[in-house]
């Protein structure tokens, strides 16, 4: 079925047909209308999930994280200072190795207050151990945020779906939306494995830990993080398969002669395509290099895009 969806709409149908049973809202522009079309999914009967309003974006995390490990699929969406004051709770999901996807709408920093695209607040989460996928088209981002959830529960880290304000978030374009059991057929009932908890099973999560402890979790988070570039790779392959579209951690225009490459990430990709073309239309061996994932960065097809080009402008 084919619908006129704003960006910001295509994160919410993603989200429900994703099968999420809890939504922790909390308000912020440009993103306020993510929360707003899952609040009327749910009174029309269209999302079978609880929808919980809470005082802030730390707290919209910390809900998620709690309703990951009560074994349930959870999402949120936040902006600019909202992703801000989520930080602390960021560290704290990968930590806890929750499966956890959030949306992110590209927000400039204050001050001074500027609700325009910036992608400062979602790089400046980079090491946070969150996985971050970027979206340049509604369509990417209904399908990103699908397949956001599989890659978090395969390698158990949170993961972020990220879309430029206004240019995404606010403009309408026509999006596929598959069909539910299509996509069930893609992503698989929710599994928590160990990490959540069991009455008939108690456990302590977060326990103080010494040093060598600790950096064997921060080495095995590192781990899976290197782990999800095959994952995420995999994910696209299957989801491609599926329905019949394709994506790639990094994706080249008119860069096999290219001497000049522009690298970017978001909306600016669709521009980047237009601005190779005039440069090509006057002569000029332009090429654009579309960065989808930036956390784990694929760096080694960065570097084969990129190696024996002359300039490069990112």
């Amino acid at each position: 079925m084919k619908k006129v969806l704003t960006g910001n709409q295509a994160v919410a149908y993603g989200a429900m047909l994703s099968d999420v049973k809890v939504v922790a809202a909390y308000p912020i522009t440009p993103q306020t209308t993510i929360i707003e079309t899952l609040a009327d999914m749910q009174a029309e009967g269209i999302g079978d999930f609880d929808y919980i309003r809470v005082e802030s974006e730390h707290s919209a995390l910390s809900v998620c994280i709690g309703a990951s490990m009560g074994g349930v699929r959870a999402f949120t969406a936040t902006s600019g200072q909202g992703l801000f004051l989520m930080h602390e709770m960021l560290h704290y999901a990968t930590g806890a190795r929750v499966p956890v996807v959030l949306a992110n709408v590209n927000r400039a920093p204050a001050l001074p207050w500027n609700i325009w695209s910036d992608q400062t607040d979602s790089i400046s989460q980079r090491d946070t151990g969150c996985i971050q996928l970027y979206c340049e088209g509604n369509q990417e981002v209904l399908d990103t945020t699908i397949m956001a959830f599989k890659i978090a529960e395969t390698v158990r880290l949170p993961a972020m779906v990220i879309l430029d304000a206004f240019w995404l978030s606010h403009t309408s374009e026509p999006v596929d939306i598959p069909e539910k059991e299509a996509v069930q057929k893609f992503l698989p009932s929710f599994d928590p494995g160990d990490m959540w908890l069991d009455p008939e099973n108690p456990r302590t999560f977060g326990s103080v830990s010494m040093s060598d402890v600790y950096m064997e979790f921060r080495w095995l988070i590192q781990r899976d993080m290197e782990r999800a570039k095959g994952v995420i790779s995999e994910t696209h392959t299957d989801f491609g398969n599926l329905f019949g579209r394709n994506y790639h951690q990094v994706e080249g225009y008119l860069t096999d002669d290219a001497e000049v490459v522009i690298v970017c990430s978001g909306t600016v990709a669709s521009t980047g395509r237009v601005a190779v073309e005039v440069l090509r239309s006057e002569g000029k061996k332009a090429g654009m290099l579309k960065v989808k994932t930036l956390r784990p960065f694929p760096s080694d097809e960065v570097k084969n895009a990129l190696r024996d080009k002359e300039k490069v402008a990112v």
